[in-house]
Formats: structure tokens, sequence, C-alpha cells
């Protein structure tokens, strides 16, 4: 019997209601209840078990999976909640409930994933996977060399040091840069330490997959793209203990940065 039971994040997240994470904040906020009852977090079900969000039944779906590409453009914001303004679900309005993986802030545009698969969102998202993501960014002055070699050997932001990245200048004021961590508005925040500001950034690959719809669109990532992908992200651990940082005291050079300092937030995307 034990075999046939699922972590009630999991079982929300494979109906396509929304991502594991989203789950958690459901559950947490007592708006998920197990055959009339409020769970606590960790609980586990089984087939038989009437799981209900807000009093609707949520029934496990066996329907193909939804995966696409979709290229976000500035002023869309990365949430499911359907009362925000110019919220990204609204905006693709889908025939099915789908979700982004990740986050881009409304001032970004560029690639983002949207799907109905929260096990897939559980493994790009998890902290310790280094999946690469690629951006092209402009800021308000011309680009030295000595800008591009410090943004690639890590600055000093949030408390710790950016991980080593692959920088390229391609213009005057345009670089490119390859991430594999996630702070919140990271690319932003490294150039302002720099002294620089950036004026527009795209998100143009994620993984395997390239940007290549226009603004404002998206596509299905193809079942190659789709094999690849899982290939990609398969070493990715599915465990809860995954999303945990690494116990190792980060890095830290001269700047010391208060956590009521208003640049010390929690992590998110660019």
């Amino acid at each position: 019997m034990e075999e046939n039971l699922k972590r009630l994040n999991k079982f929300i997240g494979e109906t396509g209601y929304c991502s594991r994470r989203e789950a958690d904040k459901l559950i947490e906020e007592g708006r998920v209840t197990i055959n009339g009852a409020v769970p606590e977090m960790g609980t586990k079900v089984s087939p038989d078990d009437e799981v209900r969000i807000d009093g609707k039944l949520i029934v496990e779906k066996h329907e193909k999976m939804v995966y696409l590409a979709f290229n976000k453009p500035t002023g869309i914001e990365c949430t499911t909640n359907l009362e925000v303004r110019n919220n990204i679900v609204d905006y693709i309005n889908y025939p099915k409930r789908i979700f982004p993986i990740g986050r881009l802030d409304k001032a970004s545009e560029g690639l983002i994933f949207m799907t109905n698969d929260g096990d897939i969102v559980n493994k790009i998202l998890r902290a310790r996977n280094n999946h690469e993501k690629e951006y092209t960014v402009t800021v308000n002055k011309p680009i030295t060399e000595r800008f591009i070699q410090r943004m690639g050997n890590g600055v000093p932001i949030l408390d710790t040091v950016t991980r080593k990245c692959k920088v390229e200048q391609i213009s005057k004021y345009t670089f490119k840069i390859i991430l594999t961590q996630g702070l919140n508005r990271q690319i932003r925040r490294m150039s302002e330490y720099l002294g620089y500001e950036v004026t527009a950034l795209k998100r143009i690959r994620i993984i395997n997959i390239s940007l290549d719809v226009p603004v404002g669109r998206y596509r299905d990532l193809t079942d190659a793209e789709i094999k690849e992908l899982n290939q990609l992200i398969e070493p990715s651990s599915k465990t809860e203990e995954a999303s945990l940082p690494k116990t190792e005291a980060p890095k830290r050079r001269t700047e010391f940065i208060s956590k009521h300092d208003p640049r010390f937030k929690k992590r998110g995307d660019y």
C-alpha cells in the first residue's frame, strides 16, 4: 500500500493544477483538504483519498503534457495569480491550465517555459542542478574589458559572490552572459555593482532550448527537444532535500551587506 502513496504536493503537481512549489503554498495556507480535513506539510495521499483545493475536487489526470517555449514581452508578470494585472497566464490565454517554470522579471523579456508538468518544473528549479541560462544584456555606457572580466570572475551581491560565468562582449553596449545560478535580479545587481545600469535584458536560451519565436508568441517544444531536455535534467535529484542550498559557507569579499539592506532578498530569476 505504501508504494501507492504520493506526497500531497507531488499529487497536486501531477494533476496539472499548479507546480509543486505553488502546491506547497496552497497547503500552508490551509486551502487544501484530504477527505475533508486540512493536512500538514509532507502528508501523503492514496488513490482513494479525496483531495480538494478551495472546495474543488482535484482529480489525477493522465493527459498529454504541454511544453511551450514562450517569448515573454516586457511588462508581463510571471505569476499564475489571475488578480495580478498583465499576468502571464491571461496573456497567453492557453486552453489548458499551464504555469511558468521559473521567472523573468517584469522589465525583462525572452524565453520562459510554460507547462502543466509539475515534475519537470520541480527538477529544473532545483538549486543544485546548474542548468545553463543565456542572456543578452544592454547597458547604459560603453563596455570595457575590465567590466567583462569582473562579471565573469564573480561579483559580490546579496551577501555572497556570484559563480564564475561566461561573459562575451558583442557590441559597444551589449554583452552575452551564461549563468548557472538564479539570484534575485542577478544580472542587474552585478552590473549595478560595477557602475552600469541594465537598459534591456533578454533571455535567449534555457538548457538546450533557444529562443526562436517573435516577442509575445509561443510554440510547442518538439518531441526531440523534450527528449533531450529530459536527458539533460535526468541526473537532477527529485527529492525534497535537493532543493536545499549547499551547507558550505559562501565565499565573501570585502563588501558586507546587512540583512536589512534592501538588496538582501530571496532567490529568484533575473
